[in-house]
């Protein structure tokens, strides 16, 4: 998306300032109230986009390497998501919000598709830009004085530059997590991903990834077992937990572990590996138990 965007002209007095309101104010009760959308959208474009990328089964880290439909795929996925996140109807169009039909495109450029039968009508627009992680909110309605003159081959207009001050935005330019995997050095993800078993993997994962949270849902696609989550605990010495205490490295986890993340001053995440690097760490993760 373009850095510089200009500054909205739906206030008070605009012609669609009614409309978008009313819209908006549907779209943030539904989310949970005021600042919701701003917490709950960026988790679901990361969570789209990594589905679709899937770095531990195919080794590929950003948007870039993805196939033609692949990128489709995401703004199919983005529509869907969102619609479920906020419990939104169908309509004719892609939901129904404060009573008006509203389409919902979604954008990895600087601009929007915007098909016939969307115009006229309200129309969500969410964007991401992978690069520099940041991403948008905002709320157009699809007048033809706002849109391009001409068209693509399936007849879908853009917003023209002047079209781009008739947005509101929920919000613009706001920061949402980076790709995990795109933080991590080439050889790294190679020697992760080229594990044989899930506890290589995640073994390598963790040797790599030290004093930074990790997700859980980045191990279980790391690990790709079903019940991975016995594996990372000790699982009778044979679990990737107990491997890697051998090693000297300490996989804590969040929900069990507080009390020594805190302790040595890391960050809470779902898991987070760290090798003591002093006696007295030493000594605080043999006081909680561990054999390091």
């Amino acid at each position: 998306m373009r850095a510089i965007l200009p500054a909205s002209l739906v206030v008070p007095g605009h012609p669609d300032f009614a409309v978008s309101s009313a819209i908006v104010a549907d779209l943030e009760q539904r989310a949970g109230g005021a600042g919701r959308l701003a917490q709950e959208v960026p988790a679901l474009l990361r969570e789209v986009i990594d589905d679709v990328i899937q770095t531990p089964r195919t080794g590929r880290r950003s948007y870039d390497e993805l196939e033609k439909t692949e990128k489709t795929y995401i703004g199919t996925r983005v529509e869907i998501m969102l619609r479920a996140l906020l419990s939104l109807p169908r309509g004719r169009l892609d939901a129904v919000v404060a009573g008006h039909d509203t389409d919902i495109k979604h954008t990895m450029g600087n601009n929007w598709m915007i098909p016939g039968e969307a115009i006229g009508h309200p129309c969500i627009l969410v964007a991401a830009d992978e690069v520099r992680a940041r991403c948008y909110l905002g709320l157009i309605v699809a007048r033809l004085e706002y849109l391009t003159a001409s068209a693509n081959r399936d007849a879908k207009k853009s917003i023209s530059a002047a079209g781009f001050a008739h947005i509101r935005w929920v919000f613009a330019d706001h920061p949402y997590p980076p790709n995990f995997w795109r933080t991590i050095p080439t050889a790294s993800v190679e020697r992760i991903v080229s594990g044989r078993t899930g506890n290589d993997r995640v073994m390598a994962l963790f040797r790599a990834v030290q004093g930074i949270p990790v997700t859980r849902e980045t191990v279980e696609g790391v690990a790709r077992q079903k019940d991975f989550m016995r594996r990372i605990r000790a699982d009778g010495g044979r679990g990737t937990r107990d491997l890697l205490a051998a090693e000297g490295i300490l996989l804590l986890s969040g929900k069990y572990d507080g009390p020594l993340i805190h302790a040595l001053g890391l960050q809470h995440g779902d898991f987070v590996a760290h090798t003591p690097a002093s006696a007295q760490e030493l000594a605080l993760a043999r006081a909680a138990g561990w054999r390091v």
